[in-house]
């Protein structure tokens, strides 16, 4: 594949080992992939945009009853120019808001997961839960994939993912107003978890970065999804698949006065999951980055201190 176009994956496919290949080299060129015929549910979707643009519109003092800075903005409202990307100088233009995993208390990892916050909109609760679950079980089929890509049995993951500390991200991005003074709307970064699953926005702006130093364009069709290499899956499998850098620029005049909105699907590991390098993904060309395994939780942790979410 050149860097030029990427292409669209149908999910639908009767081949699991091709669909697994046609992933794999997706996500080996450009560490992302954009996929269609997922299975979502157009109606659920509709109904999570409406309630996600519903909630932005409340009172900032609605919003902020949502917001704990002790749960490190891994639950509920974060604000606007709050976070900001690992390295950067300036913070990111946008506001959002955290659903997690609901965990039963005898689970053993209950206590490792922080509680959903909930916000005063009708509904909300029951479609983003609902969405979580679904977005979860897509995650899971295209995870199956990659072990296939890397000659691992279908199901390798499932154990790794079981009551993951996945994380449903509402996002948005106001109109700009004047100066934005260096911010953008997200600053180059990678993400944390394993993949991530983006709904797409409405408005442009997502571009990833090529080995060239060049910027591209994604924007899935409508409907579709933008699926990235995160930071664990790259260091689980020694760079075989990247987690290529990444942001959200603004827009130019017209569209700068229109908001953006996004969701993407963080689907982590479980908390107690040993991020070890996988053997296959080991040799004497690329020798093992990572010789010492790390938790997932630790690692977590790690990162949201990088990106200004968690005090050390």
């Amino acid at each position: 594949m050149d860097m030029s176009m990427m292409p669209i994956i149908s999910l639908r496919h009767d081949d699991a080992d091709a669909l697994g290949q046609q992933l794999g080299d997706s996500f080996k060129t450009y560490g992302f992939a954009t996929v269609v015929d997922h299975g979502l549910d157009p109606a659920l979707v509709a109904k999570a945009w409406a309630l996600t643009k519903e909630l932005f519109e409340l009172p900032e003092s609605e919003k902020m009853g949502g917001y704990d800075k002790a749960l490190a903005g891994q639950r509920g409202y974060t604000p606007f120019k709050t976070e900001i990307a690992k390295g950067a100088e300036f913070h990111d233009l946008k506001e959002f808001w955290h659903v997690g995993r609901t965990m039963d208390p005898p689970s053993p990892l209950a206590t490792s997961m922080l509680p959903n916050v909930w916000p005063p909109v009708p509904e909300f609760k029951e479609t983003f839960e609902t969405l979580y679950a679904e977005m979860d079980k897509v995650g899971a089929r295209i995870l199956s994939s990659i072990a296939r890509y890397l000659e691992l049995p279908a199901d390798w993951f499932d154990s790794a993912i079981a009551d993951g500390n996945s994380i449903l991200r509402l996002l948005h991005y106001p109109p700009i107003v004047g100066d934005a003074e260096g911010c953008i709307r997200a600053g180059a970064h990678e993400d944390i978890n394993l993949i991530t699953l983006l709904l797409g926005a409405e408005e442009a702006g997502l571009q990833i970065l090529r080995p060239d130093g060049s910027w591209m364009d994604v924007s899935p069709p409508e409907g579709g999804l933008a699926v990235n290499v995160g930071d664990m899956l790259q260091r689980l499998t020694n760079h075989v698949l990247p987690s290529t850098t990444h942001r959200v620029v603004n827009p130019s005049g017209e569209r700068s006065r229109f908001s953006r909105y996004s969701m993407p699907y963080f689907l982590h590991a479980r908390s107690d999951f040993p991020i070890a390098t996988l053997p296959q993904c080991i040799s004497a060309d690329n020798p093992n980055r990572y010789p010492d395994p790390i938790l997932a939780d630790d690692y977590l942790k790690e990162r949201l201190i990088e990106i200004g979410l968690l005090k050390a």
